[in-house]
């Protein structure tokens, strides 16, 4: 039975939703081809964390659990990932495309000299090796990858959901040389201007056909506010400058999945669709009956967003009370 090591990211006093997602790759491999999962937490003081991992869905979950550990350190966290893959002999080590995922990652998969796939939105079993699936020429395409032997790959948050069920789990200390050269000075973190669009059971996004900035705070914002909502835009909207990059929808900013997502003035360019066709629903909303944001919605509204987004937030806010 081979191993499957998924990769605990702790990130403002808690396991990022990115991880659980990983152990929902992890376990839909495993449910197919018999693989063990096991988990892996690295840190200070991340008892509490390991355990919650591993009754969440990680089984047994290795801890690293030292001083060194504290803030994240390329040296160190390369060094605990490569001890726990070959302590549980993974044969897949997965680990989020986060900005810590993507300069750890590479490190694992040269210090382990296997192969390594990035940015996938997809794995499966395959012929001696893994099967994955990642977005290539700006979300216009999907490459199919293929691996044999022991593989480390980094999956896109928000390309599944994360795990909510448990496992019958426990955990186990790793202890290993953590001696690094790379010094942590400290963390910077940018304000953030907008939410976790990966997080929102509900968004609404605007596009160009929105016409201004000022338009946002008037039109798409208060009906996102009444659904108990999230707001969003395509890239356009973000390369212009009317709004700032968290709140992009897209291929090259947040890939969503909500229970309920609105488009409002947005075409459905093949960058924007890639990152919402996940929706649960999709309402569109466009005066283009040809718009391809049509080809993906539940329903689609051929009409002025100026009409229908005032109507339906007024008309949320009636039935609310």
């Amino acid at each position: 039975m081979g191993t499957i090591l998924v990769v605990a990211e702790i990130q403002k006093g808690a396991i990022r939703e990115a991880s659980y997602e990983l152990v929902t790759a992890a376990r839909s491999i495993a449910d197919a081809g018999g693989h063990e999962v096991n988990g892996l937490v690295i840190g200070s003081g991340i008892g509490e964390f390991a355990s919650e991992f591993a009754s969440k869905g990680a089984g047994k979950t290795l801890v690293v659990d030292d001083a060194a550990a504290e803030n994240y350190n390329v040296d160190v966290f390369s060094k605990a990932i490569k001890a726990a893959a070959e302590s549980t002999g993974a044969e897949l080590i997965l680990i989020s495309n986060t900005p810590t995922g993507w300069d750890v990652a590479p490190r694992i998969a040269a210090g382990l000299d296997c192969a390594f796939v990035s940015d996938a939105i997809k794995v499966e079993n395959g012929d001696g090796g893994f099967n994955f699936r990642r977005r290539i020429f700006n979300g216009k395409l999907d490459a199919e990858i293929s691996t044999s032997g022991r593989t480390v790959a980094s999956m896109q948050p928000g390309a599944q959901t994360a795990f909510e069920g448990s496992s019958d789990g426990s955990t186990e200390a790793l202890s290993t040389d953590l001696a690094a050269t790379a010094k942590f000075i400290e963390i910077k973190i940018a304000e953030s201007t907008g939410v976790d669009l990966t997080k929102a059971d509900v968004i609404v996004s605007g596009g160009r056909g929105v016409g201004d900035p000022e338009k946002f705070p008037e039109v798409i914002q208060p009906l996102a506010d009444a659904l108990g909502g999230a707001m969003g835009a395509s890239r356009p909207v973000v390369d212009a400058g009317w709004l700032d990059h968290p709140y992009q929808v897209g291929s090259s900013g947040q890939i969503v999945a909500p229970k309920l997502y609105i488009a409002a003035g947005i075409s459905g360019a093949i960058q924007h669709l890639v990152g919402m066709k996940a929706s649960n629903f999709i309402v569109a909303i466009n005066k283009d009956p040809d718009a391809p944001i049509f080809e993906v919605a539940d329903i689609g509204v051929v009409a002025d967003l100026f009409d229908i987004v005032p109507a339906l937030t007024a008309a949320v806010k009636d039935a609310k009370g």
